[in-house]
């Protein structure tokens, strides 16, 4: 007796869900029409290929191509429901059969697991995940363990970003700054290093994602050596928090880069030096010292403030007046540009951001999937930071800085930094 095809066995377990009564009839005969017209499809795909049909044997004096060779089970989960299919094998064949159906069906189970990864991504658990993706049936369409394993996936996607070429990033501004996490088996948990630069086209880009123990000069100096090894260019300025050890590490990896103090840091720092009913009025006349026109108005308004409140507030004033310099430093860049470059608070933003995703957890499992997942959520962040504007004027502005820095020297690849024209 000749076999039985599977869209032959399809079709009689369709009909047998005609005759249930209810919601049970109509999911039935939904899942089991599905997999009829699917079966069929892929039957007559190998049809096509091999040339003839179920039980036909070639025309006399045409050479056989290949046979068909069995078949073999598939589960394919589908909004409605989980499909179990027979896909068809050959044998003997030119070139193997590839099922453009299966193809199909297999990018749209890509696009289910896309959008568990982007869930989880945006705030939802594992378990939210797995409750929300439910078939007709209530059954989910991926398990909470399928859900977890797309963690492997924003980890590679993490190696991928942190391994691609610098060099074609004409950076002006670089803009540094830690996050710390809470990781199982770390004590202090891990820190999580990050740049973001502003390049001469006016473009905001996450530049690198990398944990350490610390803040350390070391950690720094090994975060930012290993961006140079990538080809990153020598930026004109760093802006980065008051942080000690992140100080020493840009000058030995940066050393003609000018170095900007975050001034939202330093204005916090100054206030927790002052009483809180005064705070306001003495961190205006700060400001005003930060936010002069010119570089010789600010200098003026400091020595000003420094005689006028010494005996008052002199620890505040003392923090005022460590690290001046560098509080200052934006004042001789372009005026356009001072708004975007005396603070890190972009990176600020995204960590905001990134804090609310990861709130949802007490602690991350693993150093792993912590940092595929921080790096996932600052990344998509970066995507919708918005341009910088960069006019004529500006960039030959910035081009007389560079020259000022090194006018001969070609040492440490600065003079290779292409702003443009």
């Amino acid at each position: 007796m000749k076999k039985v095809q599977p869209s032959e066995r399809k079709r009689k377990l369709f009909e047998q869900s005609l005759q249930n009564d209810g919601k049970e009839m109509v999911e039935a005969w939904h899942q089991r029409c599905q997999e009829t017209i699917i079966q069929e499809t892929l039957e007559a795909e190998i049809s096509d290929f091999l040339g003839r049909k179920w039980y036909e044997h070639k025309p006399g004096g045409q050479t056989v191509t290949g046979y068909r060779n069995g078949y073999y089970p598939r589960q394919i989960k589908t909004r409605g429901g989980l499909l179990a299919l027979q896909i068809p094998r050959a044998r003997n064949t030119r070139e193997p059969f590839v099922s453009k159906v299966l193809h199909f069906l297999g990018h749209l189970t890509g696009k289910l697991e896309n959008l568990a990864q982007e869930l989880y991504i945006r705030g939802l658990s594992t378990r939210d995940i797995e409750e929300a993706l439910l078939d007709t049936n209530g059954n989910p369409l991926l398990s909470r363990s399928a859900v977890s394993r797309l963690n492997d996936r924003l980890h590679q996607e993490h190696q991928a970003f942190r391994e691609r070429d610098l060099s074609t990033l004409d950076v002006a501004y670089l803009f540094v700054d830690g996050v710390y996490e809470a990781v199982r088996r770390f004590i202090n948990g891990r820190v999580l290093l990050c740049a973001w630069a502003i390049t001469s086209d006016g473009k905001k880009h996450l530049v690198d994602v990398m944990a350490a123990q610390s803040e350390s000069t070391d950690a720094w100096e090994v975060f930012f050596n290993d961006m140079l090894r990538r080809g990153l260019r020598q930026p004109l300025l760093v802006v980065s928090d008051g942080a000690g050890g992140i100080h020493a590490a840009i000058e030995r990896a940066f050393p003609r880069a000018d170095r900007q103090r975050c001034l939202v840091h330093k204005l916090r720092n100054i206030g927790a030096k002052l009483p809180k009913a005064i705070a306001g009025n003495i961190l205006a006349e700060v400001k005003a010292v930060y936010y002069a026109p010119d570089r010789a108005t600010a200098d003026t308004l400091a020595a000003q403030f420094i005689e006028k409140r010494i005996r008052e507030y002199p620890t505040a004033v003392q923090c005022f007046s460590d690290d001046l310099d560098a509080c200052l430093t934006q004042l001789n860049y372009p005026m356009g540009h001072r708004k975007f470059i005396r603070t890190t608070n972009l990176l600020e933003r995204a960590f905001v951001e990134e804090k609310r995703r990861t709130k949802v957890f007490p602690q991350h499992q693993d150093e792993r999937s912590m940092l595929g997942l921080v790096f996932a959520v600052l990344y998509r962040a970066s995507e919708r930071w918005y341009r910088v504007s960069m006019t004529s004027l500006e960039l030959v502005q910035l081009r007389s800085i560079r020259s000022l820095k090194a006018p001969v020297d070609h040492d440490n690849g600065f003079l290779s930094y292409r702003i443009a024209a």
